[in-house]
């Protein structure tokens, strides 16, 4: 499939989630069989570790289709930036999707600042260059969304693999941002 492609079909299974009518194929054993001496998934998704965003349910995907690597925030930080890494130089997937969520906790917190201890602190930092770049006042949402442009453009900027890839014009990166209320994902 060509980029284009992909993104068309992750768009159509989204569709299919908002309207309830989720096709369920490639989730039997059949399936699972097929899968064990490798995987080709045709898209990457960095996306939130909220328990409410569900990529292989967002696109209606089913097992093999997609990489996702998920931490609070959809920050690209040392390590989601590496299994991102593996799956563009091993996976050989073609778009990466970094996908934002409505009323996203994470952004909450930064935005709300204050100790949160170090851990926490250290990956609401990732955050903060979004709401910065938002300006003050900035609704939460607004953040998530930069969050997700500017996360996709650290994805590339921080990495040699995944940026030599997109300069090449083999990947390509996408910024989304799922809406909770309905399940649709707006490409932005």
């Amino acid at each position: 499939m060509t980029t284009a492609e992909v993104v068309d079909r992750l768009k159509a299974g989204n569709d299919r989630f908002v309207a309830d009518q989720l096709d369920g194929k490639l989730q039997d054993s059949s399936r699972r069989d097929s899968l064990t001496t490798g995987q080709q998934p045709y898209a990457i998704v960095l996306s939130c570790a909220d328990s409410r965003v569900v990529p292989e349910l967002a696109f209606d995907t089913g097992l093999g289709e997609l990489f996702v690597v998920r931490v609070a925030g959809n920050v690209a930080n040392a390590s989601s930036i590496a299994s991102i890494e593996y799956a563009v130089a091993h996976c050989g997937s073609e778009v990466i999707v970094v996908m934002g969520h409505q009323s996203c906790g994470a952004v909450t917190a930064a935005v709300a600042g204050g100790d949160n201890g170090h851990n926490i602190n250290h990956l609401l930092a990732h955050i903060t260059p979004a709401i910065q770049a938002s300006g003050e006042g900035a609704e939460i949402d607004d953040i998530v969304r930069k969050n997700a442009q500017m996360t996709a453009d650290d994805l590339q900027a921080r990495s040699k693999i995944i940026g030599d890839a997109v300069a090449s014009g083999s990947v390509k990166i996408h910024p989304a941002y799922y809406n909770l209320d309905s399940g649709k994902v707006d490409f932005l």
